[in-house]
């Protein structure tokens, strides 16, 4: 529970603990009773089985399931009216197509949930220095308890919520909960309302967080789930609501082939029950016999090997995104990321590098750039006048205590001076530390001349201290304001020559002179600026969410152009009054959210997918976490993540680079235009293996004897050509160059668009149209083939697989493009149409003995390669006409 609203002794009393003495033993053991232990609960992993059954009911597969059922109930039938009839080669092959597709499923976000415990594993427990029973000992941080008095020192790690009993010069960094780069100065004297938010609660520290500076000791309110930390980290383990828009465009499509299988089914089953009863003829065998010849229909117009081909696709770019510093923990994340039109992005740590960077110094009347300013009274300030250390480790340099003092001491090392070395070789004979109420450090240092007393700060308490003329005054104020502006924190520095040590802070801080100030900012990450653009440019919008102050986002806002005279920065508590039609109205306008919230950032993110959004929320702290959560794709940073906000996320970034969302964002287009190829590809293969079904039966009505051309081992080969490497290479398509300049797909838009459906129909009326013909008329003139019945089926058989590969190359152009540009790109994509090709000449010539096929002669199959390629020819034809009419539309 928070205490910031209580004095320290209402605080104590209500844990039954006391200041000095802390906790006894069997105080321990009742309040870890009555508060819990100091740890999360960690939410129950999924169970094998689990897994399966959710990879299992995703909604093409349940269509493929409800499939396979009537395919059996189908073949049973047949079995039992004439032993031998009953075909199983399709109930094996649909088993087949989602057994592959759930197991790739399973595996490969077993592989990444692995890969994400690796990145993330648990840090063994530290000891912490505490008081109990009157006697200050160390203990392990997981055996806290609510009511401890625990100490605080620079450096620390905050184990747990508390209520601050003491402090001296305590700050505290707080980024990674509230998103406030700056550290936060704390005071246990302060009292607050009831009503004070997270950020601003200056008596209380929270677990997680870090001590910059200062000491302080605080009594624990708050253990593992109770802890602000505790309480989003509850709020993540529930399941995430709602579907991806792929899942829900493939569940529009399998309803739609559901649909009109459906209907086609019974429209041909009606005709002939209609032609039975009107000749006569209608008896339970025959009867019977339409309905199983209608539901063959529903099964035909099934893409079995869809999910098979999406499962594959995904995993091997799962992979090839891993090789881009982006681990996929859910597989589906990879595609959706591709459609986002809205990122919205934390400030610290996401955009920003989450460390304080000198920028600009000023000194004699002149504004310096970071590294140029080489006065000496200032270098020395900075070096001895300090409490900071820099540590040099295996991850690079590393912040040991304020990171505003660290951020000049890496500024001392630029301008070329060695603050180790100064500080060594100088005497600090009396210091007087920096506090919230001082707003300045002091420190007297002996010289030869006496002492030297340096003095760094709020520069409206420097000035103060300082005899300067009122017209410098007002340059340096002007100066000031300017870097204020632009979301830096001024520090400005004094000193002055005293012949004796100075008994009091009022004497050593008298008649200063004025040296400068230092601008200090969390400056953005390199690659920020050019990811940005090329979101925008892409049509994706970028929001701001920050826990900064709203003067600070704004600067940083506009740094990136976020905002223009169509987009605004606002308060989050300006925000959290409004009713939801209010919210729901002003949020496209709002570019920038500062002292942002975790709630308020999931109201957003809510608000946002309610209006047709794609969004991706992007951040590594724990107040990201619920809105990682709820978003279409949660991006986190790897790096300096949070385990919190890593475990929320869809996606971890590898290298916590901004501009890695954009290659992300890219790789996941290209997956999207992969997947409306081979669905292009299939559905093609569907609609002309529907047609052929549906056409031989209405022709078998009036034409006698007249069957489907193929045998069911003939059908399995083509379903293997229609899931097989041909497919799977359509789905391996290489990124386009111009992914990026096109908009995103909107989150309503089907996955088969209106051009895509029209290439779909022609292809597949064309092939079965010419495959018929060929059977009722041998339009290709094959020598015998009207008395040689198993010669004319294997030429249709040929002619129609055939057509199939053929068509899977102008399946590779999604537009108007004719397919001889890029025919060499995809070279996967080329040999397996070798091979397959090969194979179809193979079962063609030589399989005789298990697919009932002969040999063609060397002109028939120069006639059927001619007739099957005339699709390439027709396509290319209604795509140079689509290029001649928009171009005169466009003149």
């Amino acid at each position: 529970m928070d205490c910031y609203d209580k004095s320290v002794q209402e605080t104590l009393d209500l844990f039954g603990s006391d200041e000095n003495a802390g906790l006894t033993s069997l105080q321990v053991a009742q309040n870890r009773e009555r508060y819990g232990v100091n740890a999360f609960t960690k939410a129950k992993q999924k169970s094998l089985l689990r897994r399966i059954v959710e990879a299992a009911t995703e909604p093409m597969l349940l269509l493929l399931l409800l499939a396979w059922l009537i395919t059996m109930v189908v073949n049973i039938v047949r079995e039992v009216q004439a032993p031998g009839s009953g075909d199983f080669f399709e109930v094996v092959g649909i088993v087949f197509a989602v057994g592959i597709s759930v197991a790739l499923t399973v595996i490969m976000e077993g592989r990444s949930a692995k890969a994400f415990a690796e990145l993330n594993k648990i840090k063994e427990s530290v000891d912490v220095k505490v008081v109990r029973g009157g006697v200050v000992q160390y203990a392990r941080v997981h055996d806290l308890v609510a009511g401890d008095i625990v100490f605080l020192e620079s450096g620390n790690k905050v184990p747990a919520d508390g209520r601050l009993l003491s402090s001296q010069s305590l700050a505290c960094d707080e980024s990674s909960l509230t998103g406030e780069s700056m550290p936060v100065e704390k005071s246990a004297l302060a009292v607050l309302s009831a009503e004070a938010p997270v950020a601003e609660r200056v008596n209380c520290v929270y677990s997680g967080c870090f001590v910059t500076a200062g000491t302080g000791k605080m009594v624990v309110t708050g253990v593992g789930d109770d802890t602000q930390f505790g309480l989003i980290a509850r709020e993540i383990q529930t399941e995430k609501e709602g579907s991806t828009p792929l899942q829900e465009k493939m569940a529009r499509l399998g309803k739609t082939i559901t649909v009109i299988g459906a209907f086609a089914a019974g429209l041909i089953f009606l005709i002939q029950l209609i032609i039975l009863l009107a000749m006569g003829n209608a008896s339970f065998e025959t009867v019977s016999e339409v309905f199983i010849a209608s539901i063959v229909l529903i099964v035909a117009a099934v893409p079995e090997g869809l999910p098979t081909i999406v499962a594959i696709s995904l995993s091997i770019n799962i992979a090839r995104m891993a090789r881009q510093n982006a681990l996929v923990k859910k597989m589906i994340a990879c595609e959706t990321i591709g459609c986002i039109n809205v990122i919205c992005s934390d400030k610290t740590g996401t955009l920003t590098e989450n460390r304080m960077t000198v920028v600009a110094a000023y000194a004699e009347g002149k504004l310096f750039g970071a590294g140029e300013f080489c006065s000496q009274p200032v270098l020395i300030n900075c070096c001895v006048n300090s409490t900071a250390d820099l540590f040099e480790g295996e991850n690079g340099l590393s912040f040991v205590g304020n990171p505003t003092e660290c951020a000049l001491l890496v500024n001392v090392s630029k301008c070329g001076l060695n603050y180790r070395t100064v500080r060594a070789n100088a005497e600090v004979c009396r210091l007087f530390p920096f506090s919230s109420e001082e707003k300045n450090m002091t420190s007297a240092v002996r010289s030869e001349q006496g002492y030297t007393i340096y003095s760094k700060g709020s520069p409206e308490k420097i000035l103060s201290l300082c005899s300067i003329s009122a017209g410098e005054r007002k340059r340096i104020c002007e100066e000031i304001a300017k870097q204020q502006n632009n979301a830096c924190r001024v520090l400005a520095f004094a000193h002055k020559a005293a012949a004796e040590l100075p008994e009091n802070r009022d004497e050593a801080e008298r008649d200063l002179i004025f040296d400068g100030f230092a601008s200090i900012t969390d400056p953005l990450r390199a690659e920020v600026f050019d990811a940005v653009r090329t979101c925008r440019s892409a049509g994706i919008e970028v929001k701001m969410l920050t826990g900064d102050n709203i003067m600070t986002a704004s600067a940083i806002a506009r740094e990136l152009d976020l905002l223009d005279e169509e987009h605004i920065a606002v308060e989050a508590a300006a925000l959290e009054k409004m009713t939801d039609e209010e919210f729901s109205a002003v949020l496209p306008k709002i570019a920038v959210i500062a002292r942002s919230t975790p709630l308020l950032k999931m109201r957003v993110v809510k608000e946002l997918k309610a209006k047709g959004n794609v969004v991706a929320v992007t951040g590594d702290g724990i107040n990201d976490a619920p809105a990682l959560k709820n978003a279409d794709v949660g991006v986190a940073m790897g790096i300096s993540g949070t385990e919190v906000s890593k475990e929320a996320s869809d996606i971890v970034l590898l290298d916590d680079s901004f501009s890695t969302i954009a290659t992300t964002v890219k790789w996941g287009r290209g997956i999207y235009e992969n997947f409306k190829r081979f669905i292009r590809f299939q559905l093609t293969v569907n609609v002309s293996s529907f047609l052929m079904v549906f056409c031989s039966v209405i022709i078998g009505l009036f034409v006698a004897d007249f069957a489907m051309p193929f045998t069911a081992l003939e059908l399995l080969w083509i379903n293997i050509i229609m899931d097989g490497p041909p497919a799977l290479t359509l789905g391996l398509e290489p990124l386009g160059d111009n992914l990026m300049q096109n908009k995103p797909t909107a989150r309503n838009e089907s996955i088969v668009s209106a051009q895509s459906l029209r290439r779909i129909v022609i292809n597949g009326v064309l092939i079965s149209a010419v495959c018929l013909c060929q059977h009722l008329f041998n339009f290709l003139g094959v020598p015998n083939a009207g008395e040689n019945e198993l010669l004319m089926s294997s030429v249709v058989f040929t002619l129609f697989v055939l057509f199939q590969l053929f068509n899977a190359f102008n399946c590779r152009e999604l537009g108007k493009r004719s397919i001889f540009k890029n025919l060499l790109k995809n070279r996967l994509m080329l040999v397996a149409f070798v091979i397959t090709f090969a194979l179809q000449v193979i079962i063609t010539q030589f399989g005789g003995l298990f697919f009932d096929t002969v040999p063609l002669d060397w002109l028939t199959w120069l006639k059927i390669i001619g007739s099957a390629f005339g699709i390439v020819v027709v396509n290319e034809l209604v795509k140079w006409i689509e290029r001649l009419f928009a171009k005169r539309k466009k003149s």
